[in-house]
């Protein structure tokens, strides 16, 4: 017996500005955190270790800017977003309370 082939998922959507930069700066702060011990690590052979790290953050600035203007992109492809009720009295309503003439709460007329 098989099974149907269900259709895939539609693809997640994540912060990708965030996740690049934040790998970013942990690379950044790896190599930072080994540069007071450059000497053993050259003593010791491993001054490449050093060295990825600074690689990875230079190659994370190069994704911080291709993700950016990958969203910027996908964002004018969207077009513009639907205009939001303006004032915090319209964001604090709730959509399906109505107000009576009086100010009370009142049943939504459907």
């Amino acid at each position: 017996m098989t099974t149907p082939e269900r259709p895939a998922p539609p693809p997640l959507e994540a912060n990708d500005v965030a996740v690049v930069t934040g790998g970013t700066v942990l690379w950044f702060l790896l190599f930072l955190a080994q540069l007071p011990f450059y000497g053993w690590f050259e003593e010791h052979g491993y001054t490449w270790w050093v060295w990825t790290c600074l690689a990875g953050a230079g190659l994370g600035l190069i994704g911080i800017k291709y993700t950016r203007n990958r969203r910027a992109a996908l964002l004018r492809r969207r077009g513009p977003a639907p205009a939001a009720p303006a004032g915090p009295a319209a964001a604090a309503a709730p959509a399906d309370v109505t107000k009576t003439t009086d100010g009370a709460p009142g049943e939504r007329n459907a």
